[in-house]
């Protein structure tokens, strides 16, 4: 059916985009591939968040794995027949695609954040946040990032995964979007299928 195969290609995708975040999210504890600024806390406030970890990345698994089960789903206990309980599991799938929203909204909001607050880093007046207040113009100013002189390259570093994250969780929130549309649209037709072709209502 066109809503559980349809289910099933935005868990594949989820679940890609979860990994990616995951992935980028550890890579921000190691600025220019380096273990010692985490052992020194010396990484911008906003690492700490698990962002991309948890928010883009464990949270989105659920829906990933809910959305990629739903073809073998039948629910047969539902109304007792296997067609109405596909529409029961499409109608469920809604409350597992608001999980993930949430979720890669907490990723994308942090990511954000962070972006605008620029990374921790030293300067000639020691560790600060040299963009906290610069309104995101440091990200198209690159001339002001050789203000940071440690961690090597953090600017770049911070900025591009930071960037990826915003990426990463926007394309999961639109996914989810449509598989809330997708599992309100499946469930209802379904259902509506099945009283055409049965003498009792799902």
């Amino acid at each position: 059916m066109f809503f559980t195969r349809c289910a099933k290609c935005i868990g594949g995708l989820l679940l890609g985009l979860a990994i990616l975040s995951i992935v980028a999210n550890i890579l921000l504890y190691f600025p220019n591939g380096e273990t010692q600024w985490a052992r020194e806390n010396r990484l911008s406030r906003y690492v700490w968040f698990f962002h991309g970890i948890a928010g883009a990345g464990l949270v989105v698994l659920l829906p990933a794995f809910v959305f990629l089960g739903l073809e073998e789903e039948d629910c047969c206990g539902c109304c007792g027949n296997r067609t109405c309980g596909r529409s029961c599991a499409m109608l469920g799938s809604v409350v597992a695609a608001l999980i993930g929203i949430a979720g890669a909204g907490y990723c994308l909001i942090i990511a954000a954040l962070a972006l605008a607050e620029g990374p921790y880093c030293e300067t000639s007046t020691g560790w600060t946040y040299p963009f906290q207040n610069t309104s995101f113009n440091y990200l198209s100013d690159h001339s002001t990032w050789s203000q940071c002189t440690a961690p090597p390259r953090v600017v770049t570093w911070n900025v591009t995964l930071f960037s990826i994250l915003l990426g990463l969780s926007g394309l999961e929130i639109i996914l989810c979007l449509i598989q809330v549309l997708n599992g309100l649209l499946g469930g209802i037709c379904i259902c509506c299928c099945q009283q055409k072709t049965q003498s009792y209502q799902c």
